[in-house]
């Protein structure tokens, strides 16, 4: 996947100005920034939710613009952030809807479709609630089905709004391991907002920053993840600390209470 020069308005309020990012297979990029710096709207486009004003997205090479829907379906899965989704449906419903641009016109789920889906459903710790309704699930199960859902779509490529909100502390750790993983076992590209820096550091092989919907910073996470550049952009005292496992970088808020 390759975006370039993307510059995105919403009427006269320009979100994303010439923004330029290139995904490559097996590789987990964490897509990180301050509330309002322009996250989901990169997403958004990439996924061609929102047309931009101007710049391209590829995909495979091709020009998402000139693909028809089914064609951007069969390459990219979207995990969004805080979609409406039907109550009454049961987990298992929700996440063949993964399937639907594998079907014919008219067609229903086959065998090939449970399977993909029951698959998805146990990679996210999701398969015992197969039967339950979205509308009585809590918002981290509902979450982790929506995941469920985007791996059960076999794409190539994932984009995830903020996968691990809602998530508890174990659940959020699993979901980017499942996301690594992936990458590395399947060759899957995995463009990730993550919320959490500490988290997106831990799981991530490189960090596209954003501030005022321009990119400020991409590498891996030591040289994105520093003291001074968190201090402009999120305008906070960060300590930024080493894993003592891994040496990735730890934040940790100043403890000054005075």
């Amino acid at each position: 996947m390759d975006a370039r020069g993307l510059t995105v308005a919403y009427g006269p309020r320009v979100v994303l100005s010439d923004v330029s990012l290139s995904l490559q297979p097996g590789r987990l990029l964490g897509l990180v920034g301050p509330n309002g710096s322009g996250k989901t709207t990169l997403i958004r486009a990439i996924s061609g939710v929102v047309a931009p004003r101007a710049g391209e997205v590829r995909l495979a090479g091709d020009d998402a613009l000139r693909l028809s829907a089914r064609e951007v379906a069969l390459r990219t899965a979207v995990v969004p952030q805080n979609p409406h989704l039907p109550p009454a449906f049961t987990a298992l419903e929700l996440v063949l809807m993964g399937r639907t641009p594998h079907l014919g016109l008219l067609a229903a789920e086959g065998r090939a479709d449970v399977e993909a889906s029951r698959r998805a459903m146990q990679a996210t710790d999701t398969w015992e609630l197969a039967g339950r309704r979205i509308g009585e699930l809590s918002g981290g199960e509902r979450q982790r089905v929506l995941v469920a859902r985007a791996l059960a779509q076999e794409t190539p490529l994932l984009l995830l709004d903020e996968p691990t909100a809602h998530l508890d502390v174990g659940h959020q750790a699993a979901t980017l391991r499942l996301m690594a993983r992936l990458c590395r076992s399947e060759g899957k590209a995995v463009l990730a907002a993550i919320h959490d820096l500490t988290l997106a550091a831990q799981f991530c092989d490189r960090l596209v920053m954003l501030h005022q919907g321009r990119v400020v910073a991409e590498g891996s996470p030591m040289e994105v993840l520093t003291p001074d550049r968190l201090r402009e952009v999120y305008g906070a005292t960060l300590h930024v600390l080493a894993h003592p496992l891994t040496g990735r970088p730890v934040l940790a808020p100043d403890g000054d209470t005075g």
